[in-house]
């Protein structure tokens, strides 16, 4: 019986020949990544442990993210314990103001995320890094205190989902309507454990940043990982971005998959995710209903690349954002700020009376810069709808891409960028 990607990945990192769905194996990991939430309790589970150090200082992650800069003094407790386990453990990458980013837009720009890698993150939306091929999966700080102490993680070989994507994106479209439309069809417990395993000639007509983004929202389907083959694109992203020697997998022509789903991407709309799960999404068209919005957020972990902010600066050049609405617009990394402000996407933002923020997931989790009031509706290009999730459980969050976002800030209700001329 022929294995998926994921499991070729997992096999070799377990040392074995072949795995086979629902198999318990230990792996060995290339990458165990924390935050600024999620790494506290994994530092306080590992100083109960009987070892000095960590496995591997160069194959630690810890990025200041969430609540940075702090904004409370609880926030900079957080920080201060992380900082100091880094100094303390000499951890290479540890990743605070002035240098950090978000964590899944930052660890790919900094080259520390190949493909065929096992990573493992305290943050559900490590699934991330599969756009370059590799295994990466979100897990608990007591997982995470594990791998940082053995380098190891237990793991049981998932199953998976075949997702084919033919033709090319329209305008206006991007990669957080495909991984919208998906999640639509398929509900938020359709890829429960599984791996989506992304494939097709219709791939290729996919940017990295569209890939990103795909891979990011797996885990809003339930999915245990998501992956895409490793092309001409991923390749030149890992060697533009990184040193790192890489692995490619491939999987096998009898490999066996649960379910196989066919997605022409030439059909596909913006879509909107409407309150309070990601599955509830209807295309741009279908949406009849005047929906007023107080606040627009142009950012997160799946939304904050180059990409989506010239999208939605190409947008809201030359004009205004509705007046009552506020615009928010954060940059995943520094790398990127720095480049949206060559580019003068920060003029533009400005200009029509966005503001700009450092890199922070911030008001995603209802964290700041950008907590909701009761009654109060956003839209958002980040990743979850939940109830309360960015602030009063009477608020109402719906999930788009970036297009929609920045159309939406203009007219003050949600909108197809197309309302606007």
């Amino acid at each position: 019986m022929g294995m998926t990607m994921t499991q070729k990945i997992l096999a070799a990192h377990a040392g074995l020949d072949s795995v086979e769905a629902g198999q318990l194996i230990e792996a060995d990991l290339d990458l165990v990544l924390g935050n600024d939430i999620t790494s506290p309790v994994a530092i306080r589970e590992m100083d109960q442990m009987t070892v000095e150090t960590v496995f591997d200082k160069d194959k630690i992650a810890l990025v200041m993210d969430h609540f940075v800069p702090n904004k409370d003094i609880k926030s900079a407790q957080h920080c201060k314990c992380v900082r100091e386990f880094a100094h303390r453990h000499q951890i290479t990458n540890f990743f605070d103001v002035g240098e950090m980013g978000i964590e899944h837009a930052l660890l790919p720009e900094k080259g520390l995320t190949v493909a065929g890698d096992v990573i493992i993150g305290a943050d559900s939306h490590t699934c991330t890094y599969g756009a370059l091929g590799a295994f990466s999966t979100g897990v608990g700080s007591t997982d995470m205190a594990a791998g940082m102490a053995t380098g190891r993680a237990w793991f049981k070989v998932p199953s998976a989902l075949r997702f084919v994507l033919k033709g090319s994106l329209p305008a206006w479209v991007s990669g957080k309507d495909v991984i919208l439309y998906i999640i639509g069809k398929i509900g938020v417990d359709g890829a429960l454990y599984r791996s989506m395993e992304f494939t097709g000639e219709g791939v290729a007509s996919l940017s990295m940043d569209d890939r990103f983004a795909i891979a990011n929202m797996a885990i809003e389907a339930g999915g245990k990982n998501g992956i895409f083959p490793v092309d001409e694109k991923a390749v030149a992203y890992m060697r533009e971005h990184s040193k790192k020697e890489y692995t490619v997998y491939e999987a096998d022509e009898d490999a066996v998959y649960e379910q196989e789903y066919i997605i022409d991407l030439s059909a596909l709309e913006p879509m909107v995710a409407f309150p309070h799960l990601p599955e509830n999404t209807k295309g741009i068209s279908q949406i009849q209903e005047e929906i007023r919005i107080d606040q627009s957020v142009i950012g997160s972990c799946t939304n904050g690349r180059i990409e989506d902010l010239r999208c939605a600066a190409s947008i809201l050049k030359g004009r205004k954002v509705k007046k009552g609405v506020r615009c928010i617009v954060i940059p995943a990394t520094q790398a990127i700020y720095l480049q949206a402000v060559e580019e003068g996407l920060v003029k533009t933002f400005v200009e029509a009376g966005a503001v700009v923020s450092t890199p922070t997931c911030g008001p995603c989790l209802g964290g700041y810069m950008g907590i909701l009031a009761e009654g109060e509706r956003c839209i958002s290009t980040t990743n979850r709808n939940f109830v309360g999730r960015m602030g009063h459980v009477e608020s109402e969050v719906y999930l788009a891409g970036p297009a929609v976002a920045a159309a939406s800030a203009v007219t003050g209700k949600i909108s197809a960028p197309a309302e606007i001329g």
